[in-house]
């Protein structure tokens, strides 16, 4: 019983998903009060007609409600966001407000990286949203529900997504020949290349699952943020799914496999030859998930979206991203990129991001929607008012600038001369001596600047993607070409790769790890160092990345959390103990202890400086019920608590950490204290930094 959908002031649905349980549910209600021999209208017609009256009264109302929950136990939450209204609903118990809340802003986020500054605007996002044509508004959808579906399976099994973190394979010497390799070869050979149509790699990525072996950028990239890095890699398991059945290949599987006994060392067989590897290489690139979000059983033929046959896209067609891109300047946020994702064997995937050529104009475009946006707040305020002193303009400056940027983008295209109709009406009323001046009288000229800019942005990177700029990408075969190289690089090790995801931290020391690994991590054993330990995950925030011991929950596999029922029950546990602890942060509390049952739960936050020593607490903020998400894939939490926190800190570089512990409740209450105190230091000192 859940439902997501995105909605206008006129309650005309823009978007939505629904699981099929709730789509049966409202249509057995609806029907009931259908009068006999009518038909059941679509399912979008009837979502409408059920929401109207709350997205109404939401608009209206000056303090509207946020959330609330039916006779029936259906929970609503509702988020504004502009001009649409965000609605999540569930009734079966499983979610409760802050993750129907979190799943709304992780749309939104989305939604960001789909269409950028687009989502500035609520006009053309509503064209975005729902385009006109029936076909391509069913395939949006169905790329939204899909993106939807696989970050919920992400973060009901995936450690990393359950506290927004990325998790790297632990495998050092590993990690370093395959950085030096994208950095010498592939990212090198890519941008030297003629074929790449005026695009330059930036970053360059290699994904097992959802973990990362490697990751370089080029010198002229920007630092990709923990945000926009997990919803990528939600874009890349979308589009090349983990199959957890196949995948979960158990380490005395690979071993038969490989013909060596318990006491013999693993040798990887020879490597084949490049056109071997090549000509295989596109076993899994064309390989798209299907997701069913309708019952064939259940009659739904008035809705065509539902209905409609879609085509796959070209797999090698890029992606159009919008990511953050850090310059000396300041911060551009949803920056065009392209991306393409590169399926090297199934579970193993290669992803590139590209800066396109007219990247320019978008950066051009922020500049002007910020000076626009800052004008607009000092006329609401009062010209002269504390605003102006606070950020100062030079609208002489932007007039010179901005008559620049008009004529170098051609009269010739129809966006570009609404932008100079709108232009000339703010500088007649602005500047001449009969127009109105610098009042509130301006503020609709603003209003309609603001609106052409994104109107701009949307010609060059999202309509115009589909039509002259498409053929500007990464030809097919120079994709092939990257494909092939990494392909060959990494043949002796992806069935390594593939169980090491897997197993990729444990409790215990496997024999089977020994005989590959030759990292000294290897050796270090949690159970021995710590007993009662049962499980821990350790995040750096500053950097946004996390480690954790493997959790396996299958029939198939054993670990030292036993099988299937048992080690899904300590995983409900540390799923619960995150959800808690997120609660307690938002209140304010960097310190958690608690009992339940058989297990002794900690939680701690903690600052340090670079040199390791660690700061004094600091009273954290206590935020509303309604705020943003704890986390950093939708809203970057941490990111802020940091710059809070380094205000009393001026000049020293301050680091953010989380560790979570999970003990048997038989262990004295002072053991478990040193352990989390002795986990801590061990896991950050520079002989055993799994993290860098």
């Amino acid at each position: 019983m859940k439902c997501l959908l995105i909605a206008s002031e006129s309650a005309e649905v823009l978007f939505h998903w629904s699981d099929l349980e709730y789509r049966q549910n409202i249509q057995e209600k609806y029907g009931a009060s259908q009068e006999q021999g009518e038909g059941l209208p679509a399912f979008e017609d009837i979502l409408s007609t059920l929401f109207a009256p709350i997205i109404i009264s939401s608009s209206t109302l000056e303090d509207s409600y946020t959330s609330f929950t039916t006779e029936n136990n259906q929970i609503y939450v509702l988020h504004q966001f502009d001009e649409c209204l965000y609605i999540a609903v569930n009734g079966d118990g499983k979610e409760k407000e802050d993750d129907l809340r979190r799943k709304i802003y992780v749309l939104k986020k989305m939604i960001e990286v789909m269409f950028g500054m687009v989502t500035l605007s609520g006009n053309l996002l509503r064209k975005e949203l729902r385009p006109q044509e029936t076909e391509q508004r069913a395939r949006l959808w169905k790329y939204l529900q899909s993106l939807l579906e696989t970050y919920s399976l992400l973060r009901e099994n995936d450690q990393s997504f359950l506290v927004e973190a990325v998790e790297r394979l632990i495998h050092p010497q590993l990690c370093e020949l395959c950085i030096e390799f994208l950095e010498r070869r592939l990212v090198q050979q890519l941008n030297s290349s003629v074929e790449r149509a005026g695009e330059e790699v930036l970053h360059a990525f290699v994904l097992v699952h959802t973990k990362l072996l490697a990751f370089y950028s080029s010198r002229n990239a920007s630092v990709l943020t923990t945000s926009d890095l997990l919803a990528l890699i939600v874009m890349a398991q979308n589009m090349y799914p983990s199959n957890l059945d196949l995948d979960d290949t158990s380490p005395e599987d690979v071993e038969s496999t490989s013909g060596s006994g318990p006491e013999s060392f693993y040798t990887p067989e020879p490597s084949p030859s490049r056109r071997g590897s090549s000509g295989s290489e596109k076993a899994g690139q064309g390989e798209f998930p299907v997701f069913e979000f309708v019952d064939p059983e259940v009659q739904m033929a008035e809705d065509s979206l539902h209905t409609l046959e879609i085509s796959p896209p070209d797999p090698s067609s890029p992606r159009r991203v919008f990511l953050e891109v850090s310059q000396k300047d300041g911060l551009y946020p949803m920056m065009p990129h392209s991306m393409y994702c590169l399926s090297l064997w199934p579970g193993i995937t290669l992803v590139l991001l590209t800066k396109i050529p007219t990247s320019a104009v978008a950066m051009s475009v922020y500049k002007y929607l910020e000076d626009f946006d800052k004008l607009e707040k000092r006329l609401h305020e009062g010209h002269g008012g504390p605003a102006s002193a606070r950020s100062p303009l030079n609208i002489y400056d932007i007039r010179t600038k901005m008559d620049k940027f008009i004529k170098a983008l051609g009269p010739s295209e129809l966006q570009s001369a609404y932008l100079q109709n709108v232009w000339t009406e703010f500088k007649n009323r602005a500047f001449s001596k009969g127009g109105s001046g610098f009042n509130k009288e301006l503020i609709p000229c603003c209003k309609n600047m603001k609106t052409q800019l994104c109107g701009i942005y949307r010609r060059y990177f999202l309509t115009g993607s589909e039509s002259a700029d498409a053929a500007q990408h990464l030809s097919a075969g120079l994709q092939e070409r990257a494909q092939a190289m990494v392909q060959e690089k990494l043949m002796d090790w992806k069935d390594f790769l593939l169980v090491k995801s897997k197993r990729n931290i444990t409790m215990v020391s496997y024999p089977f790890f020994s005989k590959y690994t030759l990292s000294p991590q290897a050796d270090l054993t949690y159970l021995e160092d710590f007993p009662g330990l049962v499980h821990f995950i350790c995040v750096d925030r500053s950097t946004g990345q996390m480690i954790a011991p493997s959790l396996s929950i299958t029939e198939r596999t054993t670990s030292e959390l036993g099988k299937g029922p048992v080690a899904n029950y300590i995983k409900n546990k540390v799923w619960a103990l995150v959800r808690t602890t997120r609660r307690y942060l938002q209140k304010g509390y960097s310190t958690v202890t608690l009992r339940d049952g058989d297990f002794y739960f900690c939680y701690f936050l903690w600052f340090e400086n670079e040199s390791g020593y660690k700061l004094q607490p600091l009273d954290i903020p206590v935020q509303p019920d309604d705020s943003p998400p704890v986390g950093m894939l939708a809203y970057d939490y941490y990111k802020r608590l940091l710059r809070y926190y380094s205000k009393n800190h001026k000049g020293e570089t301050v680091k953010c950490y989380e560790l979570l512990t999970v003990h048997l409740g038989v262990i004295p209450t002072e053991i478990i204290l040193q352990h989390c105190r002795q986990l801590a230091s061990k896991l950050w000192e520079p002989s055993r930094n799994l993290l860098l």
